[in-house]
């Protein structure tokens, strides 16, 4: 009889353009899980309701992640692939969740702490400008991990406590009802994940507005890279390529013959920055060219796109309704939705 293989899930929110740091930090390393795992992959619709408010704003952000992800690589056939907005059980799961997850618990989660402390410093009311949804986010999340009983979250260091809420959540409920009703998933960090530095050489991020759009015109990448900030030293100088973003950046891209030759013209002098960045740009438009055809070609096709979700949606319910038949019997709700 086959092993069946653990079960991984990983959601992704459409709140903006993907940029390369979301490629390596974690288009990449979600996509490998596809070949160790049975890979759910969703796309967080009502996660990113908190913050976009404009409906056509949101409806682009959801198809262009979508693209995104299958030009990348991602084969809708061999994973599970949907808008977390299609499989209504989400939410029915978030409410019977709300039942068994206290405030305090709440009041711990760190994107609900880092706006109270931002209203504090401000000198404003504390929960200023917090809806219920960023309040009560870990609850969705909690949902949307418990609903399909993964083994595994792959999650970055910062985002741990979103599956220590999910724990505690499904330990609470398994607890009460003296049953092991959901599995207890455990979070898969990312130790390998690169940090992608950005234009000003902190982190690549679009709360700095330092990014690289992973699917922007040519001419838009060359222009971004060419505005790389850099030192003063001169053409001649030797330079370090591990302090230089230029060169962190091009080790992403470049081959190891590539950045060891590169290495040796910064060590012995003679190139300038303006060189680098030139080298730099041709490694990564190698790179991203095709990517970019594959997303445009992809974008142009709305109705198929729409399709492909519409499939991995089907997939999912099923699996997503067992669940909830499973829970309902549990707590007590009888009768059929």
């Amino acid at each position: 009889m086959k092993e069946l293989k653990k079960i991984a899930l990983t959601g992704i929110k459409p709140t903006g353009d993907l940029h390369i740091g979301n490629y390596f930090g974690a288009i990449k390393p979600a996509l490998r899980l596809a070949t160790e795992y049975d890979a759910r992959y969703f796309i967080a619709d009502y996660h990113a309701l908190n913050t976009v408010k404009d409906p056509k704003a949101l409806a682009t952000h959801v198809r262009e992640v979508a693209a995104g992800w299958l030009a990348a690589g991602l084969n809708p056939e061999e994973v599970i692939f949907y808008r977390q907005s299609a499989v209504p059980e989400t939410f029915e799961l978030t409410t019977i969740l709300m039942a068994f997850t206290s405030k305090g618990l709440m009041n711990r989660a760190h994107a609900y702490k880092a706006a109270v402390q931002e209203n504090l410093q401000n000198q404003e009311d504390p929960d200023a400008g917090v809806n219920m949804g960023l309040f009560t986010y870990p609850v969705l999340m909690a949902a949307d991990i418990l609903l399909f009983n993964p083994d595994v979250v792959p999650v970055g260091k910062d985002q741990v406590q979103h599956v220590e809420m999910a724990q505690d959540i499904a330990q609470g409920l398994n607890f009460n009802y003296k049953d092991a009703v959901f599995k207890i998933p455990q979070a898969a960090v990312q130790e390998e994940v690169a940090v992608v530095p950005g234009l000003d050489g902190r982190k690549m991020s679009k709360s700095y507005g330092n990014v690289i759009p992973l699917f922007g015109p040519e001419k838009q990448l060359h222009k971004l890279i060419m505005r790389i900030v850099t030192n003063s030293q001169g053409v001649e100088e030797p330079k370090d390529p591990e302090t230089s973003q230029i060169y962190l950046l091009y080790k992403l891209f470049a081959s190891e013959a590539e950045q060891e030759a590169l290495a040796k013209q910064y060590r012995n002098g003679g190139m300038g920055w303006g060189e680098a960045k030139e080298e730099l740009f041709r490694v990564v438009n190698r790179e991203l060219a095709p990517l970019r055809e594959r997303f445009n070609a992809i974008m142009a096709d709305r109705d198929a796109l729409d399709a492909i979700l519409a499939q991995g949606a089907a997939k999912a319910r099923p699996l997503a309704e067992a669940t909830l038949r499973r829970l309902r019997r549990t707590i007590g709700i009888i009768g059929n939705p």
